[in-house]
């Protein structure tokens, strides 16, 4: 939709009208805490919200290009170049690292490729923020909180223990550059079960520099 005003802004909206469980509100509030608060070209810009009621509305730019995840594994899409793989690998880092060095650290939880949004010029900026936690500080080496995340790509250590930190997030990012190198996605459950994760499939062939 447009934003208004004499020269229209797009921006996309995101409704969770009817959503009233203590799950649904947290992630629209915490999405809004950290959106709101956080700033960086390789993070999407959140223009606005409203709650009224059941209603519960966030509004973002709008990144005209979609997911990475509907680049990489869409059949009507053509493949990336190796120039624009290279371009978003290094987007999402310089976001992820704004989030692990800022003043009050944030480990993001949901790196994927659905969650990364690209711009008109293939622009990478992580969206969606409801899973988002506050970092350890000081001499704290973890946050101890429930397992969330995506499944093939959250760190092992993350789903053994619990024990969330930002080394976490790089397990995640680890997995992205493996689907963007590969093509394969991060969890192909038409593979035989010890290599239907792109993790488990990979790490013989990094172990062996193959």
């Amino acid at each position: 939709m447009d934003g208004g005003g004499d020269e229209p802004l797009q921006v996309a909206v995101k409704v969770h009208d009817g959503d009233n469980s203590f799950q649904g509100h947290r992630e629209w509030l915490v999405e809004l805490i950290f959106l709101g608060h956080l700033s960086h070209p390789n993070l999407v810009k959140l223009a606005g919200y409203c709650c009224e009621g059941e209603h519960r509305v966030l509004v973002y730019e709008y990144m005209p290009l979609g997911s990475v995840e509907s680049h990489l594994f869409s059949r009507v899409m053509a493949p990336l170049a190796w120039a624009t793989r290279m371009k978003i690998t290094l987007g999402v880092v310089r976001g992820l690292a704004f989030l692990h060095e800022a003043e009050k650290p944030v480990i993001y939880r949901d790196f994927k490729t659905s969650n990364i949004l690209l711009d008109h010029d293939f622009n990478a900026k992580l969206s969606d923020f409801g899973l988002a936690k506050d970092g350890p500080v000081g001499d704290i080496s973890h946050v101890s909180t429930r397992i969330m995340g995506t499944y093939g790509y959250a760190a092992p250590e993350y789903i053994m223990t619990g024990h969330l930190t930002a080394m976490s997030d790089v397990y995640s990012y680890g997995v992205v550059l493996l689907e963007l190198v590969t093509g394969r996605k991060s969890l192909d459950k038409c593979w035989p079960m010890r290599e239907q994760t792109l993790a488990d499939w990979a790490l013989p062939m990094l172990m062996h520099k193959k």
